[in-house]
């Protein structure tokens, strides 16, 4: 069966619900009873293996999970002798029976039931007359990994979450990324250590502080299991949602991760693991999304811990938290000694160059360009997300950088490298093709300025080149007369006193001399002005869409008075027609 075709099935539970239930709420039913019946179909094939074996280690007064675990071949069990179809087949006993098969499970398994506030669905179900029925209809349907694997049910959960977020007005991109966009990220975060990660035995940690449902953890485990089945990938996460972090903590589970590692609550103010470092790191967080709500958190670690803490560079403006994650990846790096880190983040645009000089956005890039930590921003399509039209940048970050690169940034533009999908899901209407994946990979892979039917593809500049100072120009205040105004007393005595309604800035590239740009761009207009070098601040900005900008000359005169003269005379043609 393949992905829509399940997902269908498992939607024409809707029509069971319908009625006794919302269709916001449909997902309360369908999401946990679609983790039970996968998880029921994982641990079938050992399923009387483990009960003998339990009961075996009892009788000799042994602590069984153990030698369960090993039995089932799993991180997990389940220690009833039950199972969904044993329950549909006692339909006078479905909700006590279905209690205590949830009971059996591994405590890992329970707190993913607990975050979804399954109980509360099966004693709804139950006295709607719906239970019986809802669980007969999910014991039909054949999820082993055999049938339905990993990758594939990772799409059903992202189908199905979809589905629900559009039909009570959440953001569903808060929950997951398109494949494509996560397969392109994780290329880019592996291209340079191919190498690396081909060797026997090689264990890497992987980290989402934005878990979602755990697609980019598992795109990436399914990238290093492919280029090297003997190494091994170490996932942790957090997610906020408790519908994406039960879904996340599942497919985890199954895929014999360890679960502890997958954290819930707001990574912000409640970081889930503070202490810990990882090799490779991905994001997509919130995009324009207010962090009022951890705002004392926040600013209590910022002023408290500084740059010992996550947020020591700067704090960004309160309607967007999504430099807050950059920062906090960033604090999750290991240290370049002990082999450093990469990371990959989805961002929109706005932390490319909001904020003035000195400003926490301005403060927050100064820090990641000054200290060398940025490698390449990819621009992405629009419409390539499923809750946003808007354009995002892919901003890859690591402080183990190539020779090559070192000092120096990679600007990507692939703006244009999209094909139409078939059928637009919510705002997403492109998507990014294998050759195009492919085509991103290569140029950041090889690192040098690159065009493409005669406009600018890749381009490669000096973290410098973002920097400037901002300079105050200031011009003397003057009398009633028109004589310029002159301190009396203190350090101003005899100076010219400025004009404060004829001040002005001026931004100057970092790269260029302040006095000779001055002398060149102010001077020969204002000559009486002079810089308060008191007041000049250092920013940083990534115009990004201005560097791949390509002017196009106007048509000539001729040319355009000529198509001018055809479009009068068809006017004039019409009217004697009418006329």
């Amino acid at each position: 069966m393949n992905q829509q075709a399940l997902s269908a099935f498992i939607w024409s539970v809707a029509d069971l619900l319908r009625g006794d239930y919302k269709q916001s709420d449909y997902g309360k039913v369908i999401l946990p009873f679609t983790v039970l019946r996968r998880l029921d179909c994982v641990l079938a094939p050992t399923k009387a293996a483990v009960l003998a074996e339990l009961a075996a280690k009892t009788a000799q007064g042994l602590n069984p999970e153990p030698f369960l675990l090993r039995k089932a071949g799993q991180t997990f069990v389940n220690t009833s002798p039950l199972d969904l179809s044993k329950i549909v087949g006692d339909a006078d006993h479905v909700r006590d029976n279905l209690f205590g098969y949830i009971a059996g499970f591994s405590a890992s398994v329970r707190d993913i039931f607990e975050r979804f506030e399954f109980a509360v669905q099966i004693e709804r179900l139950a006295k709607a007359g719906l239970l019986y029925l809802i669980a007969e209809r999910f014991a039909r349907i054949d999820l082993h990994p055999e049938s339905v694997d990993n990758h594939q049910m990772g799409l059903v959960f992202e189908e199905l979450i979809r589905r629900f977020a559009e039909l009570s007005n959440e953001t569903a991109g808060e929950h997951f990324t398109p494949r494509e966009v996560i397969r392109l990220m994780v290329d880019l975060l592996f291209v340079e250590d191919d190498d690396a990660l081909s060797k026997p035995g090689v264990v890497r940690t992987l980290y989402d502080p934005t878990a979602g449902t755990g697609g980019m953890l598992s795109v990436a485990g399914e990238y290093l299991a492919k280029l090297n089945p003997k190494a091994r990938l170490k996932v942790a996460g957090q997610e906020l949602n408790p519908e994406s972090y039960a879904v996340c903590k599942a497919d985890m589970l199954i895929k014999g991760q360890n679960v502890d590692a997958i954290a819930f609550g707001n990574t912000l103010s409640d970081d889930g693991h503070p202490h810990a470092r990882f090799d490779y790191m991905l994001s997509n967080p919130p995009f324009g999304v207010e962090w009022k709500k951890v705002e004392k958190e926040v600013r209590r670690e910022h002023e408290r811990d500084g740059f010992n803490g996550r947020f020591g560079p700067g704090l960004p403006r309160i309607s967007d938290g999504s430099m807050l994650f950059l920062l906090h990846l960033v604090s999750k790096m290991q240290p370049a000694a002990e082999g450093g880190s990469r990371f990959g983040i989805v961002l929109n645009g706005s932390p490319l160059f909001t904020g003035g000089a000195e400003s926490g956005e301005s403060e927050i890039r100064r820090y990641i360009l000054e200290n060398d930590l940025l490698e390449a921003i990819v621009g992405l399509p629009t419409d390539m997300f499923y809750n946003t039209g808007i354009a995002t940048y892919i901003w890859i970050v690591s402080n183990r950088k190539p020779a090559p690169r070192k000092g120096k940034v990679q600007l990507i533009d692939a703006s244009a490298m999209w094909q139409k999908m078939r059928k637009s899901l919510g705002s997403k209407r492109k998507e990014l093709s294998d050759e195009h994946i492919a085509e991103i990979t290569r140029l950041f892979g090889e690192f040098r300025e690159a065009e493409k039917n005669g406009k600018p593809i890749s381009r490669i500049f000096d973290n410098a080149d973002f920097g400037y100072r901002t300079i105050t120009v200031e011009r003397p205040l003057r009398d009633d007369k028109g004589k310029i105004v002159v301190g009396v007393k203190g350090k101003q005595k005899g100076k010219p006193q400025p004009d404060s309604s004829l001040r002005d800035t001026e931004n100057v590239p970092l790269k260029e001399d302040v006095e000779a740009y001055f002398a060149r761009e102010v001077t020969p207009h204002v000559h009486d002005a002079w810089i308060d070098h008191d007041k000049t601040k250092i920013g940083y900005e990534i115009p990004f869409n201005r560097h791949f900008y390509v002017f196009a000359p106007p048509r000539p005169l001729e040319e355009i008075d000529r198509d001018l003269r055809e479009v009068i005379g068809r006017i004039q043609t019409m009217l004697g027609d009418v006329l």
